[in-house]
């Protein structure tokens, strides 16, 4: 009882020094320019760029939304040791999943049983992190439109994340003191007789119209 009880109390302070120190380095600042900050379920989704964009986003909620929300993150990345397992799972109460479907094994399983608890989520359809400079984004991957589907009732919110492949290059260790932006849009109108593919492109047509407001 004593040993969780201290590893609790690591894992919320691990957890306010993440969130001021990722807010402090990055000046980092939140738009709400199509929604509130309201307590409602959303499936927040957002553009991927470096490691640090879910700490960003999950550290741009209130105190009371930011409890309710658990950024998914790959399990072959974030479960490789026993520090990175601990940041996941006791600091950010995150949800890992395999990028790789295995078998019949559902990849999305993990997220659902989170949505079904009531949960919010921070979602990255890209599937990997986008390093290519040409691209504003990559090709959404098909999870955000099946957990649609089976959650039709949750809120699907648009971020936009600006400057973080500048603020955390690849390789780099601690981000670069540069100004970025955390931009939430209008949720998602349902559009049911979208097929996957007019969905997802609506999804990332979505995404990048908040792009346009990063300098504002």
């Amino acid at each position: 009882m004593k040993g969780n009880f201290l590893s609790r109390s690591i894992a919320r302070y691990i957890a306010f020094l993440t969130r001021r120190g990722a807010r402090l380095l990055t000046g980092a600042r939140s738009l709400w320019v199509g929604c509130k900050p309201v307590m409602k379920q959303r499936i927040y989704y957002a553009n991927h760029n470096s490691h640090i964009d879910f700490i960003l986003l999950w550290s741009s909620l209130p105190t009371d939304l930011r409890r309710k929300t658990r950024p998914v993150a790959a399990s072959d990345y974030w479960l490789k040791d026993g520090f990175r397992r601990f940041l996941i799972q006791d600091t950010f109460t995150g949800v890992t999943i395999q990028r790789n479907r295995e078998q019949n094994q559902d990849p999305l399983e993990p997220i659902k049983t989170v949505l079904a608890q009531g949960d919010s989520i921070i979602f990255f359809p890209e599937g990997t992190r986008n390093l290519n400079d040409d691209v504003e984004l990559l090709e959404f991957k098909s999870g955000l439109f099946h957990l649609k589907n089976q959650f039709p009732d949750v809120e699907i919110v648009p971020v936009w994340i600006s400057n973080l492949k500048r603020v955390m290059p690849k390789g780099a260790l601690i981000p670069l003191p540069l100004l970025s932006t955390v931009i939430f849009g209008k949720p998602l109108e349902a559009h049911n007789e979208h097929s996957k593919t007019e969905f997802l492109n609506y999804a990332q047509d979505e995404l990048l119209k908040l792009k346009a407001l990063e300098y504002q």
